[in-house]
């Protein structure tokens, strides 16, 4: 089992981006909170290092054809278990690597919400998870022009296949981000130059 330093390190090693570091956080985080619902035998620091993992490879490696292969063969190279390695490729469609696993469908259901979540809070006069309701993130995800790089069948999809609703989803996704908020860019400007 590796250590959470040494994933940090090496998302550190390939992700030179703040707005994708601070994706892999919110993805972490939204990944300990799954491992305590829904695996609670299982550790959650190593759920939370999946997410924090996920994309590590897709600033050198953005290309369908790249990543997530090419971060696959780093993890393996550098220890990373096979179950592991399997849930971070399900993450992806395109892969067909199937999410047969809770941790892999976890995965799947928290990181483009993860990131659709922070641009819900960014556009807020807040610009804080502490105020948002599930019905304004809902009408968001309606709209097709905000935030559009987000994947609006891949968050539906997720839910389905964790067997959860939307609206629980978002609510309990919301309430895991909000203890690392300031660490993800969020909240108001003085409050982020204090927690970097």
């Amino acid at each position: 089992m590796k250590t959470r330093d040494e994933a940090l390190a090496l998302l550190h090693e390939f992700t030179k981006t703040d707005s994708l570091r601070k994706h892999a956080l919110a993805v972490e985080q939204a990944m300990k909170a799954c491992a305590k619902k829904f695996a609670p035998d299982e550790d959650p620091v190593r759920w939370g290092i999946a997410g924090l993992l996920h994309d590590f490879d897709y600033e050198m490696y953005p290309s369908a054809d790249q990543h997530p292969f090419t971060g696959a063969n780093i993890l393996c190279g550098r220890g990373y278990s096979e179950r592991f390695i399997k849930a971070i490729m399900g993450h992806a469609t395109y892969t067909n690597v199937p999410r047969d696993t809770q941790m892999a469908k976890a995965l799947f259901a928290t990181d483009e919400l993860c990131g659709f979540l922070v641009a819900c809070a960014l556009v807020r006069p807040s610009r804080s998870l502490d105020d948002m309701e599930v019905s304004s993130v809902k009408k968001k995800l309606k709209d097709k022009h905000f935030a559009r790089s987000v994947n609006r069948d891949d968050i539906h999809q997720g839910v389905a296949e964790l067997g959860v609703e939307l609206d629980e989803h978002i609510r309990f996704v919301i309430e895991a981000l909000k203890p690392v908020q300031k660490k993800i860019g969020l909240g108001p400007r003085e409050e982020q130059v204090a927690a970097d």
